[in-house]
């Protein structure tokens, strides 16, 4: 089987892990991290990359598109399927992805709800190259700095400060530092960052131990309940319930 993967770059080396190891022929897109601040924007390259490998990836179509990516602020929300199937995890976000499960990724959410997560991929992943970095949940600076424009446009710089004074408070409402490993390449560095995070802010650290079975499952074409399957013609729905997504069919256009 042939399979093309459109994919965000927060989960390149998984990716590339997982298809060295797949018994079947893939082809790997990746679409930049940085594009998650503007979901419409995303969803309209997701679903260019899609049409692209429609046509073709590198002269040969394959079975299956299989989109790395979890609900990304609703990104995938109204993504077609055109004339070949799109095969996609039921994840909330990439912390499922990183963990392995949504069973794990409910557990973690339940008992330790104040939580910011540390993932290598995600981290260093960056659009500036610049030496911070923005944990998982979080906004990045670039994105920050637009709302605040936006804000001091709409309701003055007053008005601005403030909300973003009140949007800032975000770090008074969590309590852990969780890095989370999933064996490849070297993580220390950014295992230590989070270590110092939790240290300056008065938070617990944890390592948490990652798992790659959503990733091996999905390059390997084991697509149980865990994945959702939209057939040509279809189109992602996000539902909010257990299966997290689902589609319509008879919507492509």
């Amino acid at each position: 089987m042939r399979l093309t993967f459109v994919s965000c770059e927060v989960l390149a080396r998984e990716l590339y892990f997982c298809a060295a190891t797949s018994p079947h022929i893939i082809n790997i897109h990746m679409i930049r991290r940085g594009l998650h601040d503007t979901p419409e924007v995303l969803r309209a390259e997701i679903q260019k990359q899609i049409d692209s490998v429609e046509t073709g990836d590198g002269g040969v179509r394959p079975d299956a598109i299989c989109l790395g990516y979890a609900l990304c602020g609703n990104a995938l929300d109204g993504i077609t399927a055109r004339t070949l199937p799109l095969v996609l995890p039921r994840a909330h976000d990439c912390i499922t992805l990183y963990l392995g499960s949504r069973t794990r990724y409910q557990e973690e959410a339940t008992a330790n709800p104040g939580t910011i997560y540390y993932a290598v991929d995600y981290m260093e992943r960056r659009d500036d190259n610049g030496s911070s970095v923005v944990p998982l949940g979080t906004t990045s600076d670039a994105r920050r700095k637009e709302v605040y424009e936006e804000y001091v446009q709409k309701y003055g710089k007053d008005n601005a400060d403030y909300l973003l004074e009140v949007m800032g408070g975000w770090t008074a409402h969590y309590s852990r530092a969780a890095f989370i490993d999933l064996g490849i390449g070297d993580g220390s560095a950014i295992e230590s960052l989070a270590h110092k995070e939790a240290e300056s802010k008065g938070w617990r650290f944890e390592k948490l131990a990652g798992s790659l079975t959503l990733i091996r499952k999905l390059t390997a074409g084991e697509w149980d309940d865990d994945f959702l399957v939209v057939p040509p013609g279809g189109q992602i729905t996000v539902t909010y319930d257990r299966g997290i997504v689902g589609c319509r069919v008879g919507t492509a256009s």
